[in-house]
């Protein structure tokens, strides 16, 4: 028996929060292909490029993607991914929380102070800074936020707070003190600024950020982040997946404790 359990929007699709399912030999694609035969026809459309799917708890593109194997107890969690507003903002949900992402540019007057006054400024929001050189795309983003977002729900951070945890399992460490020096602001370097928290808020901070924001739509090149993670051809060679940089990335951070 698998147990699939709907998130924010995905539970209009059969109007309920949770179902079993009395299979135990479908990988998580045939999960979505037999929801889609049994949704009612006037029920929500979904499309599967934008959902995130965890199995027991960890991203399932930490995993084998949507080819992974579902056992026997397993617990299966949907969520969408609603992406929103212009092409100049880049917006969207996870678990139902509001989230933005600015990508913003290097400048002398970035410091460790900036951060906090955004934090003191804003306490509603979660707000956390990483350099754009360990950043691969949108989508990394968002599967290592998935997976900082899932620990919450399970009491699992690997710190007392989202922001922090965010921090270490980009940098892939549990040492505070290295992330932040690895991978944390620095005035030298492009950074992606990550928000989390109500629609208002975020308005406010975009309004704030904008004079800093960067037209930029790529974040760094992929052997930096290869070179620091010790990650070789022949590890990526052996994901089964389009992007299995963004994947090695994810299942890293979710095997942290």
């Amino acid at each position: 028996m698998i147990t699939v359990n709907f998130t924010g929007g995905a539970k209009k699709w059969f109007n309920l929060t949770q179902m079993t399912i009395e299979r135990n030999d479908l990988s998580i694609q045939q999960l979505l292909n037999y929801l889609i035969e049994i949704k009612p026809k006037d029920a929500v459309n979904f499309d599967s490029k934008n959902l995130l799917i965890a199995v027991n708890g960890i991203d399932s593109s930490a995993l084998h993607g949507f080819e992974t194997k579902l056992k026997s107890n397993d617990f299966v969690n949907i969520i969408p991914v609603i992406h929103g507003g212009s092409n100049q903002r880049i917006k969207f949900k996870i678990l139902n929380q509001n989230i933005e992402l600015f990508k913003c540019k290097k400048t002398k007057i970035i410091n460790s102070g900036f951060l906090d006054s955004l934090r003191i400024e804003f306490p509603d929001l979660v707000i956390q800074t990483i350099s754009s050189n360990f950043i691969l795309s949108n989508e990394h983003v968002k599967k290592i936020l998935s997976v900082s977002i899932l620990a919450q729900k399970h009491s699992l951070l690997l710190s007392k707070k989202l922001e922090t945890d965010i921090l270490l399992r980009f940098a892939g460490t549990t040492q505070i003190s290295d992330a932040i020096k690895n991978i944390g602001l620095a005035a030298s370097q492009n950074f992606l600024l990550i928000s989390i928290g109500t629609n208002k808020s975020l308005n406010k901070l975009h309004k704030i950020i904008l004079p800093n924001l960067t037209n930029s739509r790529s974040y760094t090149n992929p052997k930096t982040i290869e070179d620091y993670f010790k990650i070789s051809k022949k590890n990526i060679d052996a994901i089964n997946s389009k992007t299995p940089l963004e994947d090695l990335l994810a299942e890293k951070a979710s095997i942290l404790v």
